[in-house]
């Protein structure tokens, strides 16, 4: 027990565990609350462990809910916000490389914290006692190493989950994960076919926002992506014989990711962008690799790996659609721009800048300067685009479907095909956006429509 380094609990977590206390039981905030508060981060959330029964912890408190009793835990509400209070216990044997056939309460807290995954989550804390550190959690958060408590074979053997989670640790904290632990990970990697797809896509989510997203690369090294996503593996191991490149495939993706902001859907765009790369490579016969349709072989990969991570529907259109136009080339003129826009959506436009930017930092220098100039420019345009109000889809046109009925049009295909062409002029010229100017386009197009019949 360490008791000089003091901890500012929460109000009503320090109430909840002096509440357990005066009751004749042992309380403590454990894990990632600990974790947090000696890195100085402020807690998502604050766990209790406490030698009471959940019987017993329900006893002391007028509002409890049971969130998950027969494992031991029992939410106790304050002030409408929900503490975990979990009786110590020990775990059964795992039977789906998750979840313990049965749970033991024990009345040792040592034994609690001994089940535990990593050492730096293996710690609890109350103002009485202080911290208390049976597994040298501290010396490892000094020491940044992520390390499995006790024997890291049989952490991974309980819960496989656990691999993905050391792994995203060391991302989040920029960490390195310890060498005993790692090789048990790259041993029982495919355990992680007993995680469900959900599981897995939210530890890939928080390993691809952290702060290290090259972490990814231990993913590989580990053998995890053979088994959650072996399409990764490919395009490390494509290599890019190109002026325009300096990386492998997979190493221009880590870089590339790297080098745009910590969003979720741009991260997971710069991860599959390239993925098509390692099915379109062929090669000149001056040794050049080129790449040719990988934009739309590798938005098909990323929708498929999308959807067998279960990721929400919204997230696969727009890191598809990213992923798609990634290489879409966008001339540095103002009606080039306003028709990249209409293209590719005012939504996602502004973002496939970003990405473009990204993709650019992760390449060689070759022909750089002048492709950030161009970049930049077409930057300047949008922006100039945005400042004037200019008109770059249907939604913005001055003229709509009622306009058309009223100028004498019957209402089906022929009037979405005549909106497109008003718009087209508009695009081209956003004086045009005027109804005078485009009844004179309408009248027009009519003319040649007649003519053509």
């Amino acid at each position: 027990m360490n008791h000089s380094i003091k901890i500012t609990l929460p109000e009503d977590v320090r109430k909840i565990i002096n509440t357990i206390e005066k009751a004749g039981y042992e309380a403590y905030a454990v894990g990632g609350c600990v974790r947090d508060s000696l890195l100085k981060r402020t807690p998502d959330d604050w766990d209790i462990t406490t030698s009471a029964k959940p019987e017993q912890v329900k006893a002391l408190f007028p509002r409890t809910i049971d969130t998950g009793i027969e494992h031991g835990t029992v939410t106790v509400m304050m002030h409408r916000v929900g503490y975990e209070v979990t009786t110590y216990r020990i775990d059964g044997e795992y039977e789906d490389s998750r979840h313990p056939k049965e749970v033991i309460f024990t009345a040792n807290l040592v034994e609690d914290l001994r089940r535990r995954d990593f050492t730096i989550n293996a710690m609890a804390y109350n103002d009485r006692s202080g911290i208390v550190d049976e597994f040298h959690g501290m010396d490892d958060l000094e020491n940044k190493i992520i390390r499995a408590v006790g024997n890291p074979r049989e952490r991974f053997e309980e819960d496989a989950l656990r691999i993905m989670r050391a792994v995203r640790f060391s991302a989040q904290l920029g960490y390195e994960v310890e060498e005993k632990t790692r090789v048990a990970i790259g041993a029982l990697a495919e355990n992680l076919t007993h995680i469900s797809a959900e599981r897995i896509q939210v530890e890939l989510v928080k390993l691809v926002k952290s702060p290290h997203p090259e972490k990814i690369r231990d993913l590989y090294e580990m053998g995890i992506t053979a088994v959650i996503m072996p399409e990764f593996d490919a395009i490390m191991k494509t290599e890019q014989n190109n002026p325009h490149h300096k990386y492998s495939v997979g190493e221009h993706t880590i870089y590339g990711m790297m080098a745009i902001e910590a969003d979720k859907d741009l991260r997971l765009a710069m991860l599959f962008h390239d993925f098509g790369k390692s099915l379109c490579r062929t090669t000149d016969e001056e040794g050049i690799d080129h790449f040719h349709g990988h934009g739309a072989r590798s938005e098909e990969l990323c929708k498929e790996i999308l959807k067998r991570l279960k990721f929400d529907n919204d997230t696969i259109q727009l890191v598809s659609r990213l992923v798609l136009n990634h290489d879409y080339d966008v001339e540095p003129g103002k009606k080039y721009v306003r028709r990249a826009v209409n293209r590719i959506g005012e939504d996602v436009f502004p973002l496939l800048l970003k990405v473009k930017q990204a993709d650019l930092d992760a390449q060689s220098d070759y022909l750089k300067e002048e492709k950030q100039q161009k970049l930049d420019e077409i930057t300047r345009l949008y922006k100039e685009i945005l400042r004037d109000n200019e008109c770059v889809s249907l939604r913005s046109l001055a003229v709509k479907g009622a306009d058309l009925i009223s100028w004498g049009m019957k209402p089906g295909k022929e009037m979405g095909e005549m909106l497109s062409l008003l718009l087209e002029a508009v695009l081209e010229d956003p004086k045009n956006n005027q109804k005078d100017k485009l009844y004179a386009y309408y009248l027009k197009y009519q003319g040649e429509s007649e003519i053509k019949n």
